[in-house]
């Protein structure tokens, strides 16, 4: 808002939809809280002001609305004497209707700094009969604000001093859900016709009848109502359900929707299959509700329903099981509680194992937990969250400035003129230096620079695409002598201001030098060629799997491409022939690539598709490969598909749930990779002496021996384990006195871990029930294996297997577990072995001596 660029239209209205999670426990709770909403706002960017814009809200709500002069109620800022004599004067609003309201609720800001103003919000009042004296506007149950006018006429400085803007604009926004509350007089926006289908079809799933329903019932449908016509939309609009950014807000809606399904009692679809899904069913009502005025959510509908039924049947299958883990994780909360006489509370690796492993939402477990009266170490949330992050964590090149006087710099420096399109070389001027982010006047042989140049040829990572590689070389003219920088890599921020990376090879380079920037025509020739595969591999990805398949990014390399790719299920193998036999063939038609600038308008209107989240100017650029694929892209291309040469794909697999990744080669690196392969494939026959079609025969008869031959070590491990074992049944001791119980501990030297299992099975047998047997071993260097087996009758005492070994395997360095009667470990301090063994003798004697005493 502030005037650093010029305006492109004087004002604009607009309807956005909008989600918002940030307060979901609220939903189903008040009248008005929503994940998803749709914001109506009309907009003036230097045009109109605060008079104009006060009296069209007045006007839309009393004349076009119809709604009651004598129930609507205003706040203006404090301080905002002008808002208040225009809405008295002016608008004709009685003083007393005309709240003034401090910072925290009427004055906007974009951020610490950064235009902001005063705001004036409008009220609806649901019970005039309650008097105009000591009113409160934040009273829910009589006030609702439905209407917001932002004056922004200020610009907060560092300082926090307000400084006037020239350009005064205004932003408004009015909320579509609770217009049609008031519009159509019901108690909440649930009830309007936007949402209330919805909850109506979920009480017929659930035989409920939402009217007579208590409280909890009624909030749980409520939520249903809401959530579902955020799921539908963010699925139309290509957000899939994962663990990370967009991607677990969808999936968090999800399975907040389906466990509250659960808890109202919905059992299948509706249709008679009890193990079917129903949230489809309910998206059939949102779509429905969408149609007239949104076309693309019912064209989606097949992608919206397939995905939806995917997540909720997967979400149930760990549903169950979370359940029945969280109930006795919050139980021996509650017992700790009691015996340490300290407030109940979930660790936070605890939290985190519901969440990782079960698929439970945080927000999910601690609704359940203060159901219960138990809180959660959220910290410890947070940092095992962190801790998974660090380790899978990609690294991501990005442009850092290491000083203020590095931003200063930028902000002297003007836009970077991109010529590459048209030439790879091309005559610049040196606008700016920076070493390890700090602004420098001169750059010396040796160091490494960034470059900062008024024009350039290098194309600047972005769309996927790397950066271009090359030189900058500065003649030798005037009173300097020859320099060189070798570019490795150019990225641009702050703008459209390229960063040319790289070491001064020669000489020394200076602000204000004009230098000839040579861009690498073989890297660059590969880098075109990857992109232009890209977009066959999208086109051949959606008329072999599916239009709704979507980009979800990608790589251009010099050496290969990356594409990720929404989709549910792995490609097979005749489907991944498929693709690259379509890109084959359109690379051998030799079609010519057309590439234009069109208003934004017009390039959707034409079917160019665009990357999904991504912000496009009116002015863009659209990539067509003639009958086969149209973009938005301003990435480097091809002139003709006949350069890409050939197309392989190297590897299909799956990166997140719903997300799929191909790697490809093309050009010069398909051809790199068939040389290689046919390499690879001459030094196996050679070793295999067979011919090449003759390979996979020979190679499965190899595994077959192989086979074979390990199972007889397997077998023959097996006998010596348990010939061992015979020689030690013997060292086993009898414990308890109301009833005996057999126990032996013992450590089988180097016995490997199915050997080792196969003793335990003799030795459990051969002491007969009740017996309880543990086993050690060290099978390899820095290897422990640990065996326990419980007969029946010491599981009957309330031992269990799977959790004696832990702490055991523990000592050793590792971790394990299993059923109550058997449970494997390993570890990886083999010089622990005898002492773990020594404590699991000494644990379990005191354990039955109790039990059975």
């Amino acid at each position: 808002m502030l005037p650093e660029v010029p305006r492109e239209v004087p004002r604009a209205t607009t309807s956005q939809r909008c989600i918002r999670t940030n307060d979901i426990e609220n939903v189903g709770q008040t009248s008005r809280h929503h994940t998803f909403f749709e914001m109506l706002g009309n907009f003036s960017f230097g045009d109109y002001f605060k008079k104009e814009a006060i009296k069209w809200a007045w006007e839309l709500s009393t004349i076009e609305f119809g709604l009651p002069a004598d129930r609507l109620w205003i706040s203006i800022y404090e301080d905002d004497d002008e808002a208040f004599a225009i809405w008295q004067d002016e608008v004709g609003v009685p003083a007393k209707r005309i709240k003034r309201l401090g910072e925290d609720d009427n004055f906007w800001s974009s951020g610490v700094t950064g235009p902001c103003g005063p705001c004036s919000e409008i009220y609806y009042d649901f019970h005039p009969e309650r008097g105009e004296s000591n009113v409160d506007l934040g009273d829910d149950t009589r006030f609702i604000e439905f209407y917001n006018l932002v004056f922004m006429q200020y610009n907060k400085k560092d300082d926090g001093s307000l400084e006037s803007l020239k350009q005064r604009n205004i932003d408004t926004g009015l909320g579509l859900e609770r217009v049609a509350r008031i519009l159509q007089k019901v108690p909440n926006n649930y009830e309007t016709d936007l949402i209330f289908p919805i909850i109506e079809k979920a009480s017929e799933l659930a035989n409920v009848s939402y009217a007579v329903a208590d409280d909890c019932t009624q909030r749980y449908l409520k939520t249903i109502g809401d959530h579902m016509r955020a799921i539908v939309y963010l699925i139309s609009d290509g957000v899939i359900p994962s663990n990370i950014g967009r991607g677990y807000v969808v999936r968090r809606l999800i399975r907040r929707a389906v466990r509250m399904g659960r808890l109202l009692g919905i059992k299948g679809d509706g249709l008679g299959d009890i193990e079917g899904a129903f949230l489809p069913v309910l998206a059939e009502r949102v779509i429905q509700l969408s149609t007239h005025i949104d076309s693309d959510v019912k064209n989606r509908a097949a992608r919206i329903f397939e995905e939806l039924k995917r997540e909720e049947l997967r979400f149930v299958q760990t549903l169950e099981r979370g359940e029945k883990l969280l109930e006795q994780i919050l139980a021996e909360a509650l017992l700790d509680s009691e015996k340490s006489g300290t407030a109940p509370c979930l660790s936070g690796k605890d939290a985190f194992l519901l969440y990782d492993t079960f698929g439970f939402p945080v927000e999910i477990t601690k609704e359940v937990a203060d159901g219960r009266g138990v809180g959660i170490d959220m910290n410890g949330f947070d940092a095992e969250m962190e801790n998974q992050k660090r380790q899978s964590q990609a690294a991501h090149n990005v442009i850092k400035l290491g000083v203020e006087n590095g931003a200063d710099l930028t902000e002297k420096v003007p836009d970077t003129e991109f010529v590459g399109y048209d030439t790879l070389c091309a005559n610049a001027v040196i606008e700016g230096l920076l070493v390890n982010g700090n602004p420098v006047i001169q750059v010396s042989e040796g160091n490494e620079v960034e470059v900062l140049l008024n024009r350039s040829p290098f194309y600047a990572e972005s769309g996927g695409q790397i950066g271009d590689h090359g030189i900058l070389y500065v003649s030798n003219a005037g009173n300097h002598q020859k320099a060189a920088v070798e570019i490795n890599d150019v990225q641009k921020s702050l703008g459209n201001i390229f960063f040319h990376k790289g070491t001064v090879t020669q000489g020394v380079i200076e602000v204000g030098f004009e230098v000839e920037a040579a861009v690498d025509a073989k890297l660059r020739q590969r880098a075109k060629v990857h992109h232009t595969a890209t977009h066959l591999l999208q086109a051949a990805l959606k008329q072999v799997l599916g239009e709704e398949t979507s980009q979800a990014g990608s790589l251009v390399a010099f050496d290969r491409l990356r594409f990720d790719f929404n989709f549910h299920r792995p490609v097979t193998d005749d489907e991944l022939m498929e693709i690259e036999g379509l890109i084959n063939r359109w690379i051998s038609d030799s079609t010519l690539l057309e590439t234009k600038v069109m208003p934004l308008t017009d390039a959707k209107r034409a079917g160019a598709i665009a990357m999904f989240g991504e912000k496009y100017a009116d002015q863009v650029r659209v990539v067509e490969v003639p009958g086969v694929s149209m973009e938005l892209c301003g990435g480097t291309h091809v002139n003709n598909t006949s350069e890409l040469r050939g197309f392989r794909i190297i590897s299909e697999q799956g990166i997140a749930s719903g997300i799929r990744r191909i790697e490809a080669v093309a050009g010069d690196a398909f051809i790199e990779h068939i040389l290689a392969r046919d390499n690879y494939m001459k030094q196996l026959c050679s070793t295999l002496k067979v011919k090449a079609e003759d390979v996979t025969t020979r190679v499965e008869a190899l595994l077959e021996e192989l086979r074979a031959a390990r199972n007889e070590v397997s077998a023959a491990n097996a006998k010596a384990a348990i010939f061992k074992a015979s020689t030690i049944t013997c060292k086993a001791l009898s414990v308890g006195t109301s009833r005996e119980i057999r126990v032996l501990v013992e450590s089988m030297d180097d016995v490997d871990g199915d050997a080792l299992r196969s003793a335990a099975d003799y030795l459990l047998d051969a002491l007969q029930d009740p017996a309880a047997v543990f086993l050690g071993s060290r099978p390899g260097e820095g290897k422990v294996s640990l065996i326990a087996a419980f007969s029946p009758g010491v599981v009957e005492l309330g031992l269990q297997a799977g959790k004696f070994i832990g702490p055991v395997a523990k000592m050793c360095g590792g971790g394990g577990g299993g059923r109550p009667n058997f449970a494997q470990a390993g570890g990886r301090k083999p010089e622990n072995l005898l002492g773990a063994l020594e404590k699991a003798r000494q644990d379990l004697i005191a354990i039955i001596s109790e039990k059975a005493g």
